[in-house]
């Protein structure tokens, strides 16, 4: 397998399958990601911090997609189809899985948004989640947001951050 042909692909997932996924692609021997934040779990009994899928319905797949491979992953236990245009598969923009890998796992406030066009790009520079690149998005009287958009899949991520930490690109 080439390295320089491995691109990140999307799969869609049925309804919170992502972990399946996410684990049968890895039982192949595949190298998958599946982004996740911290959230405090919603049972009466007792609260902790659990980890969900931060894009659900989305596994990532690192792979240079030749054809048997590329059927090798459509056979996973829970995958509906790979993100496509046109009938072809589409990578993902590499920056874009760079900036989820740096917000996997994190406590900060994230929620989902629809996907954002505008807006500055802006580079986060101090703290946990420095280097992750996204659009400025400021709410009146509120802290300062800054969205992080994939392309790929038209979804677009809102995390709140300090003004100051921010940088326009």
């Amino acid at each position: 397998m080439n390295e320089n042909l491995l691109k990140w692909y999307a799969v869609h997932t049925r309804s919170h399958f992502e972990n399946k996924v996410y684990e049968g692609l890895c039982g192949k021997s595949l190298e998958a990601f599946l982004p996740r934040i911290q959230v405090m779990s919603k049972r009466k009994d007792r609260r902790k911090k659990i980890l969900t899928p931060l894009l659900p319905g989305y596994v990532f797949v690192h792979t240079d997609l030749n054809p048997q491979e590329h059927l090798h992953i459509l056979k996973t236990a829970g995958i509906v189809r790979m993100i496509s245009f046109k009938g072809h598969p589409v990578p993902a923009n590499d920056n874009e899985i760079a900036s989820l890998m740096i917000l996997d796992g994190t406590d900060r406030t994230v929620q989902n948004r629809e996907f954002m066009k505008t807006g500055d790009r802006v580079m986060i520079m101090e703290g946990p989640l420095k280097g992750l690149v996204g659009f400025y998005l400021r709410h009146a009287g509120k802290s300062d947001k800054v969205v992080v958009s994939v392309e790929l899949l038209m979804r677009s991520l809102e995390v709140e951050i300090e003004g100051w930490a921010l940088e326009k690109v």
